[in-house]
């Protein structure tokens, strides 16, 4: 999310972050610069006005002017105003109610709704230590309640039936009671989605709201209809009273117009982003680790938690104690490093984490993508265990069995193998003094050119 929005904003706020003295004039330009980025990305009209006005005042006020470094200051107070806009810090969901709390999830067709009720299931399951109960009140949509119930086996949740003879308000009423008798912590209750918001639509979800009295009402809007997302959420939230939105496919959303603009328009806050298609793709939104995004400085933060959360950290353990034991470094331990980053998302989703990244250029960045990842892991599988413990003896003819039995070509291969040697020196480095270190330099030859470099970690 956010690539055109930082790629220009990157461009304009470059020009002025070195100046030692800021004027009238250059703020001026800087800041055309950024409204027109901001309206290329689909941010709604009073949001950008708002934004623009704030950073002006702030800009041509005391605190620039007896700065040292007044274009540093500048960008400062283009993140504190980006913060601002989408609401300063992340708003946990409030579930501080005599269990169980409940929680209604609403939405337009085709927003995501379903899957984000599972994916928010998963997250209050693992990182919140609660017990889930999941129930479909979408009386409309027969396969709706079938996703639901599927969606509840695959991140082990439980899953209340319900059918379409049935009242949603019924429906929600009956799984409301269950979880009370079963001590259930949290329930989360799918509703039926519509085209448009439409007055049926609205009295039905009205009536279903005023029976169940959920403590949270959460909105799922599609990040790619940009500030139609917001006006969405808005016309929704006059009807019902929201707490919150869920942003979903905001890894397919290049512009970010809907993030910046949801808070400002409805007054409601974004408490999820929904980063892929993966059942564990949702994020708490922290608008302050967004605004870094934004201007090309990274999300260490979210980075640190995802690898808390997903690395394998008893099989990493193995993997360095084998090193250090001068055991060595297999393509089957890289396999598993493949993994390890695939469900972190891929090469890409860490990398946009990071610092300076938004300066790769496109070809660096399409070697990277998930295809790229498949491809490796597919060459691994096609090779025997003794290839796979001793690579040096993939030659000529192997190395042509190999690529008919991955489907790729023995340049491919050639690849893989180049990139696994440099992987096995790079670990070798790190057993002596200062191991860490000699590894990163290490990295950094590996990478393409500029990769470590245009504000990114240096070693």
């Amino acid at each position: 999310m956010f690539e055109n929005l930082q790629e220009r904003l990157g461009k304009t706020l470059k020009n002025i972050s070195g100046r030692g003295r800021l004027t009238e004039d250059n703020i001026k330009d800087t800041l055309r610069e950024v409204r027109m980025a901001f309206l290329e990305a689909d941010v709604a009209l009073p949001v950008v006005r708002e934004f623009v006005k704030q950073v002006k005042e702030r800009a041509v006020g005391v605190e620039v002017t007896k700065s040292l470094s007044p274009g540093q200051v500048f960008i400062k107070i283009v993140r504190e105003e980006l913060e601002k806009a989408m609401g300063e810090a992340n708003e946990e969901l409030s579930l501080n109610a005599q269990p169980p709390a409940v929680v209604m999830v609403a939405g337009l067709q085709g927003a995501g709704k379903t899957t984000s009720v599972a994916k928010l299931a998963k997250f209050l399951k693992e990182r919140k230590k609660k017990s889930v109960l999941v129930v479909s009140a979408d009386v409309y949509r027969p396969a709706a309640i079938k996703q639901l119930e599927t969606l509840a086996t695959e991140v082990d949740v439980d899953f209340f039936p319900s059918d379409i003879s049935q009242k949603p308000v019924d429906i929600a009423n009956a799984a409301i009671s269950h979880a009370k008798k079963k001590f259930i912590d949290v329930v989360l209750v799918d509703t039926a989605g519509r085209l448009h918001v439409d007055s049926n639509m609205m009295d039905e979800i009205k009536d279903l709201h005023k029976a169940i009295n959920p403590i949270e009402t959460l909105f799922v809007v599609d990040a790619m209809t940009g500030q139609d997302a917001a006006n969405t959420a808005k016309a929704f939230d006059e009807a019902l009273p929201l707490t919150g939105v869920i942003l979903t496919k905001t890894d397919g959303d290049a512009r970010g117009g809907a993030a910046l603009s949801i808070r400002h328009i409805t007054g409601k806050p974004i408490k999820f982003m929904g980063v892929g298609e993966r059942i564990d793709a949702l994020e708490p939104f922290h608008p302050d680790r967004i605004a870094s995004r934004i201007l090309g400085m990274g999300d260490v933060l979210s980075l640190i938690e995802e690898v808390e959360m997903k690395v394998d950290k008893e099989q990493a353990a193995k993997v360095a104690e084998k090193v250090f034991k001068g055991a060595g470094f297999t393509l089957d331990d890289f396999a598993d490093q493949l993994k390890q980053m695939k469900n972190m998302g891929g090469m890409m989703s860490m990398l946009d984490k990071l610092p300076g990244m938004s300066n790769l250029p496109d070809a660096v960045k399409g070697q990277m993508g998930d295809k790229t990842f498949i491809q490796m892991e597919a060459i691994i599988s096609s090779m025997t265990k003794k290839e796979r413990a001793r690579p040096e003896i993939i030659k000529g003819s192997r190395k042509k069995r190999i690529a008919a039995g991955s489907g790729t070509q023995v340049q491919e291969i050639n690849k893989l193998l180049k990139q696994f040697t440099q992987m096995q020196k790079m670990m070798k480095k790190m057993k002596g003094k200062g191991g860490m270190t000699k590894m990163m330099r290490g990295m950094k030859g590996m990478l393409p050119p500029g990769m470590m470099g245009g504000g990114g970690p240096k070693f």
